[in-house]
């Protein structure tokens, strides 16, 4: 009778790491802007596309140049950073995607105003 439990606690681990496997390989990884990287007028870059809770952004910009700062949809609509975003600065940013909404602008000063920032929902 051990024995039988044994099995069926091997299989159920068995499953479940499958299961989070199959989750991790689904997610993928997305630059935002494309080749021209995070810039200004790239609003409309996450259209058409679809994006999941687990997927990552990378964020490719010069440093000193701009800057990602995680706001919410306050801070995006306004382009305002409210107190206690994170803000990234390495010019080269990964960023993983939460389920639901997720706003990111650049908060130096006119960059969010002239379209340096992104609005995703991940699924």
């Amino acid at each position: 009778m051990a024995l039988g439990r044994g099995n069926a606690m091997v299989v159920a681990l068995t499953l479940s790491l499958l299961l989070l496997h199959s989750e991790m390989a689904h997610a993928a990884t997305y630059t935002v802007g494309d080749s021209n990287g995070w810039t200004f007028n790239v609003a409309a870059w996450p259209k058409g596309k679809t994006f999941k809770a687990g997927d990552t952004l990378v964020f490719n910009y010069s440093p000193g140049a701009h800057n990602v700062v995680a706001v919410n949809k306050a801070g995006y609509k306004a382009c305002k950073t409210p107190k206690g975003s994170k803000t990234y600065t390495s010019g080269s940013d990964q960023i993983k995607l939460a389920k639901g909404q997720n706003y990111f602008i650049c908060n130096f000063a006119g960059h969010c105003e002239s379209g340096t920032k992104i609005a995703i929902n991940a699924v």
